[in-house]
């Protein structure tokens, strides 16, 4: 027998039941005419993963209910095309003022207008960025269904993302009588994550022997970014099939069956490096934060340094140079190669470019603090006046043209406290919030080196990457004056904050006892100002956001 399945590898938006349906219709009638007679879409397609709270609205589940049925009447025509799209459906029944929850994570197989099977998710990630149990209620069956036409069927085995990561619920699915498992999903990316589902499920099948095909969710949602890479594994854990990443495609696999041996094959995307697939998930964050949400365009302060520099140009590349707008305004402290370098990246990249001097408002602020401040030094109060003069002027931008501000503090900043409230964490959304500063770095140098849009234009000056960075808020100012060495800082930072390594083991490590105290001090002391940065982009396996949930009232000490 010979079968052709499609991956349906859609980017969805969450809510839009009405617009998410039509594009799994869309996709369905597409497939089917180019021979696929099953069709996968991915995790909660229906409704868009992940919706949070909205799951405990009826209305909502309503909807969702609704919009199943309707995908299963406009493709109700097409003979033998079974279509698996992913809901939720159930909700709370009461007793004696008891909430019982029912509510499923669910899968359902459309065919010639019925639902022929409905497969409850099983294993409820409740880690890192999910929450899957505050929502729903386990499954406890497995989903068995035959596909084809009459005398060509083969038996599928329905799993939902979690459950693929355990045995149990592949090896009892396989004890059901399936030929092939199929896994629909909504797992966000982090660096490296592509290869790490690849190298799961291929344990998946090489324990219980069966192929498997992998459809994955695309697209950006609030912090998290879904990367695609679908791909096909054959029994032998073989790679059959891959789909590109950061876009949607149709991935169409050819299942023959000789005998009792199943053979896939479909078209392999080449690996990608870690910093290429960095740069798309900013740019496919950034690309659907501000078109989801109906935003015109972006605009940012352009300092002349490296991280506004890295975001300008995720900015451009994610929305085009007309929809991105960068103001440079300078302070008395402005040195001034920070003008010339913000001018030479504004013409390099083709934005417009506007220069707002802070001078007279500085001024006017510490003429009228003057009698308060009378007989005190300067110190970071004045500083954070200009970062927050910057920010007003920002804010009042935005109100006025409808842009939104794109901050442009990174991730060692964000630990570090190293960035000032109402001043450069004024925005709506945070680019490079995960980003390392080492990494900002890195990445700057491969983006001048790469060219993925086709612009031709080496976009960061090279005078950007290589000076000392500084916030220039006092005279001669560097970031290592009040900073360790950035190369110190994210080496302590990934150990303590992102692998939840202790104080003695950073130290035995090889890094100085001051700097660790200093540094994990400071993550400590600073959660205050990072609940109140705006939300961004998830690229590590564990960000400042949900996967960080320390409280700001805490005694603590290790």
């Amino acid at each position: 027998m010979t079968l052709k399945i499609c991956v349906a590898q859609l980017n969805l938006v969450v809510g839009d039941m009405a617009g998410n349906a039509r594009k799994i219709i869309e996709s369905a009638q597409a497939a089917y005419k180019d021979g696929a007679r099953l069709v996968l879409t991915p995790e909660l397609s229906i409704c868009g993963y992940a919706a949070e709270d909205l799951f405990l609205r009826s209305a909502f589940i309503s909807a969702c209910d609704e919009a199943v049925v309707s995908v299963a009447e406009a493709l109700a025509d097409l003979k033998d095309l079974c279509v698996v799209v992913g809901h939720p459906t159930g909700g709370d029944q009461r007793t004696r003022s008891v909430a019982v929850q029912t509510r499923l994570n669910a899968a359902s197989v459309l065919c010639e207008g019925h639902v022929v099977a409905t497969y409850a998710k099983r294993e409820l990630p409740n880690y890192q960025v999910f929450d899957e149990r505050r929502y729903f209620t386990p499954g406890q069956e497995v989903c068995v269904f035959e596909v084809g036409e009459p005398g060509n069927r083969l038996r599928v085995g329905l799993l939902i993302c979690e459950d693929a990561w355990f045995d149990a619920p592949a090896r009892e699915t396989a004890q059901a009588g399936a030929e092939l498992l199929v896994v629909i999903n909504a797992s966000p990316f982090h660096v490296g994550k592509g290869h790490e589902r690849e190298q799961m499920m291929r344990q998946r099948v090489l324990a219980c022997g069966l192929p498997l095909v992998y459809a994955h969710l695309v697209g950006g949602q609030d912090e998290v970014v879904f990367e695609g890479h679908s791909f096909a594994l054959n029994a032998n854990g073989g790679l059959a099939g891959r789909a590109p990443s950061f876009i949607e495609n149709s991935l169409l696999v050819q299942v023959d069956k000789a005998h009792a041996a199943i053979l896939l094959e479909a078209k392999i995307e080449p690996d990608r490096s870690s910093d290429a697939d960095l740069w798309d998930a900013l740019v496919l964050g950034v690309r659907d934060y501000i078109n989801k949400n109906g935003f015109p365009g972006v605009l940012l302060g352009l300092s002349g340094g490296i991280d506004s520099a890295l975001v300008l140009a995720i900015a451009v590349d994610a929305l085009g140079q007309e929809r991105v707008r960068a103001v440079m305004m300078p302070s008395p402290y402005t040195a001034d190669i920070s003008w010339i370098d913000a001018r030479d990246m504004a013409q390099r990249l083709g934005v417009r470019y506007d220069e707002l001097s802070i001078v007279p408002e500085f001024e006017a602020f510490k003429a009228t603090l003057a009698g308060e401040f009378s007989g005190l030094a300067e110190d970071a109060t004045e500083e954070n006046i200009q970062a927050r003069i910057r920010g007003t002027l920002l804010m009042a931008l935005s109100n006025k043209f409808g842009s939104i501000v794109l901050t442009t503090g990174n991730k060692s900043e964000m630990a570090t406290g190293y960035c000032t409230l109402y001043g450069d964490m004024a925005g709506g959304f945070a680019v490079i919030k995960d980003l390392a500063k080492t990494t900002v770095f890195r990445l700057a140098c491969w983006r001048n080196t790469h060219d993925p849009y086709g612009t031709g234009v080496e976009p960061i000056p090279e005078r950007i990457i290589t000076r000392p960075p500084s916030a220039e808020l006092r005279p001669d100012q560097k970031d290592q004056d009040s900073l360790p060495p950035y190369e110190v800082l994210d080496g302590i930072l990934e150990r303590y904050m992102e692998n939840d390594e202790g104080i003695e083991q950073i130290i035995a490590a090889g890094f100085a006892p001051a700097d660790v105290e200093r540094v994990t001090r400071l993550i400590k002391i600073n959660e205050y100002k990072r609940r109140q940065s705006p939300v961004g982009i998830r690229v590590t396996h564990r960000s400042f956001g949900k996967d960080w949930r320390y409280p700001i009232t805490n005694r603590f000490r290790a």
